[in-house]
């Protein structure tokens, strides 16, 4: 399966019953599809290696495959990362 090329990948890591979560969910998703940027969700409880790396800092974003940020996710800059070249 091949995705077009500019299409950018944003994976948001967290867990149900996460406030956090709910908050990076509503701007992964607007920022996401302003840009056409496909948009992937992990559960760590379903997840034994995400479990242990990322407990401490969910919810996670990755564009890419690489952390963009963890806590709190800032509109501006998830923008500005999967905008970029």
């Amino acid at each position: 399966m091949t995705h077009a090329s500019s299409a950018r990948t944003v994976t948001l890591i967290g867990k149900p019953g996460c406030h956090l979560c709910d908050d990076a969910r509503v701007v992964v998703e607007k920022v996401a599809g302003e840009v056409g940027a496909v948009v992937e969700e992990q559960d760590i409880t379903q997840d034994e290696a995400l479990y242990a790396r990322y407990w401490e800092q969910i919810p996670v974003v990755l564009v890419d495959g690489e952390q963009h940020t963890f806590w709190r996710v800032d509109e501006k800059r998830l923008r500005a990362a999967l905008t970029a070249k």
